[in-house]
């Protein structure tokens, strides 16, 4: 949905996705805030849906944003193919629009935000998907805020440099 202005509204959830944990922060696209959520833990695909169906039915988000990772260099591996099966199931089960962001370092950042926040290694374990989401969502919204309006594809589409603004 659009405000009459052009500006896109209504919740976001941004994913860090992994094969153990899945970070998960929300913001808010007037505010162009994030904040971290949760992290979803599970190994089954069922289990990792039925908590995201959850959060989804909670805060009915206009946009998923999915963190693409990539090499330092920008190239794709292993996990980036993953990351964007994650993101095209998403879309598909719950019909809306995803988008990536890049999420270079976001663990790293996270991390030492934790860590600056006075977390140690323990407890900062707790949160760190979680925060990750949040940085990732954070550069997005960052990204997006100084290019002017913006609203996602409804269909995940492979990585360019405009989409990538945010990553592990």
């Amino acid at each position: 949905m659009r405000e009459p202005d052009g500006q896109p509204t209504g919740a976001v959830l941004a994913f860090d996705f992994g094969q153990k944990r899945i970070g998960v922060a929300v913001g808010e696209w007037q505010l162009l805030q994030a904040h971290p959520l949760t992290t979803i833990h599970g190994e089954s695909n069922d289990a990792r849906f039925s908590a995201i169906a959850a959060l989804i039915q909670e805060w009915r988000p206009r946009t998923l944003i999915v963190g693409r990772p990539l090499a330092l260099d920008g190239s794709a591996h292993a996990m980036t193919a993953r990351c964007q099966r994650f993101a095209k199931q998403l879309h598909g089960r719950f019909g809306l629009s995803v988008d990536y962001a890049d999420e270079r370092l976001s663990s790293i950042a996270a991390q030492e935000q934790l860590r600056a926040a006075g977390h140690n290694s323990r407890s900062a374990s707790k949160h760190l998907d979680a925060v990750a989401a949040q940085l990732i969502l954070q550069g997005y919204f960052d990204s997006v805020g100084s290019n002017g309006p913006h609203l996602p594809s409804t269909d995940p589409k492979p990585a360019d440099d405009r989409q990538t603004a945010a990553c592990n």
